[in-house]
């Protein structure tokens, strides 16, 4: 079983925001804190090290993380925005443990237990996964992932031949599901401000009914 001393927790937050109209995303207030706090819950305490992967904004995200990383650059390609494997290998890159567990900042109601199932979801089965992938009953989140960090020099070899799907890069290893059908509406991902609005009423009334 893998260990909280052999795993490090990274946040995503390194896009564009386009679909927020430019915003930074994981800044974005949301039930009282900025989502990339919702999301940094969910890891904290439970991994060595957690990081988080941003483009701008840096000093802000410095609050919430040990340590912001920016998108690294391939030799050759410009940098910039270059979408979430290239996160990801910035993340494999960046930590010092042999696992790295990823998930984005835009997913606020990401379940508890989150670290605990994928760590249990890649050992169930007796294989020898080199990737785990959340699976919600319905699809995947390859965001949501856990992932051995000694896939770092074929990412980058893959990068370097242009390839930027990451459930293609993922074909290429022994990777695995891990079933999360029992809480499908955690891996909700806000993209625009009206999905926003829309989760954190939810998000809000449940919790005024617990209160209550």
């Amino acid at each position: 079983m893998i260990t909280t001393q052999e795993l490090t927790g990274m946040v995503l937050a390194g896009g564009e925001g386009r679909r927020m109209g430019g915003r930074d995303k994981g800044l974005e207030p949301f039930a009282g804190l900025p989502l990339v706090g919702h999301v940094v819950k969910r890891l904290e305490g439970q991994v060595a090290e957690l990081i988080i992967n941003a483009n701008r904004n840096a000093d802000a995200y410095r609050f919430f993380a040990d340590r912001v990383i920016a998108d690294l650059v391939l030799d050759g390609a410009e940098g910039g925005f270059k979408g979430p494997l290239m996160g990801i290998y910035s993340g494999l890159r960046a930590a010092k443990t042999p696992w790295l567990l990823v998930a984005p900042c835009d997913s606020p109601a990401l379940p508890d237990d989150l670290v605990a199932r994928m760590v249990a979801g890649i050992a169930s089965d007796n294989g020898e996964h080199d990737i785990a992938v959340a699976f919600d009953g319905q699809r995947l989140h390859p965001v949501v992932a856990l992932l051995r960090t000694s896939l770092v020099d074929d990412l980058a070899a893959t990068l370097a031949e242009g390839e930027r799907k990451i459930d293609r890069w993922y074909d290429r290893h022994n990777w695995c599901r891990v079933d999360m059908s029992d809480c499908p509406d955690a891996f909700a991902n806000l993209n625009t401000e009206e999905e926003k609005l829309r989760l954190e009423s939810v998000l809000m009334d449940a919790l005024n009914k617990e209160a209550t």
